[in-house]
């Protein structure tokens, strides 16, 4: 009789059945075919919810599995990663989303097949996650007028039964009609005075951003052991329909467009007790001040043995 495979054979293959490219029962045998063939014993959740997500991960962690996979888009990788952060569990990486910064910025092949193989032959790498009031992000944050666009445009979607896409362009042009101009006072650990600023939209990043060049939105590392903050200094809707254009064609100029600071921890206060704010593409209203920090090294995700 053969003996069973040892844990390090084993892994729990979570896939988020509303992730971009679709991960669900018609991907299922595929994947797993896929790992059988690498020699990796797969059980193979269907999730929608991080509910679903945690009682996997309980089962999983009480039969001894330490290798998890997150199949789908950043929110899905960001969802597993909050789980697994701070534990000697390690995070596979399946980019089945739409954009796959997290797994871009990591030099994780987007093929399935290619992903697969890195999960069987790559190696731990310890990366940074960011926090915001307990919430843990892998890529970033925002506040004022992102996370309004993003509401609006999962608005269009369930109501309109727009595209992704249709309904990104219909609501950032909806979202920058309104006003925007957020005040915030934010304090760090780096700056001896606070900061007041107006601004149309913060984001805070986990580790620096590239924020002008063809290169933009990329990071170069995750180990930086930062948080990269960024205030636009353009108000009004012709300026911020053009630095969206001005992003598009990777013409930002950050010392023109953007105020940054970087630091291990900030707060920021604003007028309202609580506030929308976006963590790696979803959006909740969280009670303010917000507080940021960086844990660094908190997360163990395999990438591939030869650095990209």
């Amino acid at each position: 009789m053969a003996s069973p495979p040892s844990a390090a054979h084993r892994a729990l293959v979570l896939l988020n059945v509303r992730s971009g490219t679709g991960s669900g029962g018609e991907r299922r045998e595929e994947i797993a075919s896929l790992f059988a063939g690498v020699g990796i014993e797969a059980e193979l959740v269907l999730a929608q919810s991080p509910e679903d997500f945690r009682a996997a991960l309980e089962r999983a962690r009480g039969a001894g599995t330490r290798l998890v996979v997150a199949g789908g888009g950043d929110g899905t990788q960001a969802a597993v990663a909050a789980e697994l952060a701070g534990t000697d569990c390690v995070q596979g990486v399946l980019p089945l989303g739409t954009l796959n910064h997290f797994a871009k910025d990591l030099g994780i092949p987007l093929q399935l097949e290619d992903a697969v193989r890195t999960i069987a032959e790559g190696r731990p790498l310890q990366v940074d996650v960011g926090e915001v009031n307990g919430r843990v992000f892998i890529n970033n944050s925002s506040l004022g007028l992102y996370p309004e666009i993003v509401r609006e445009r999962e608005l269009q979607r369930e109501h309109l039964g727009k595209s992704k896409w249709r309904a990104l362009a219909s609501a950032t042009l909806h979202a920058t009609g309104r006003p925007h101009g957020l005040a915030v006072r934010i304090g760090s650990d780096a700056q001896e005075e606070e900061q007041v600023r107006r601004t149309p939209f913060v984001f805070i990043g986990n580790n620096r951003y590239t924020m002008e060049g063809l290169d933009i939105g990329a990071r170069e590392s995750l180990q930086g052991g930062e948080l990269a903050l960024y205030c636009a200094r353009r108000r009004g809707r012709l300026a911020l329909l053009q630095l969206a254009l001005r992003a598009l064609l990777g013409r930002l100029d950050q010392a023109e467009d953007f105020e940054a600071l970087t630091g291990e921890a900030f707060v920021i206060e604003t007028r309202e007790p609580r506030i929308r704010v976006a963590t790696d593409g979803e959006v909740a209203m969280l009670e303010t001040p917000l507080r940021y920090r960086i844990r660094p090294g908190a997360l163990r995700v395999l990438v591939p043995a030869a650095a990209p």
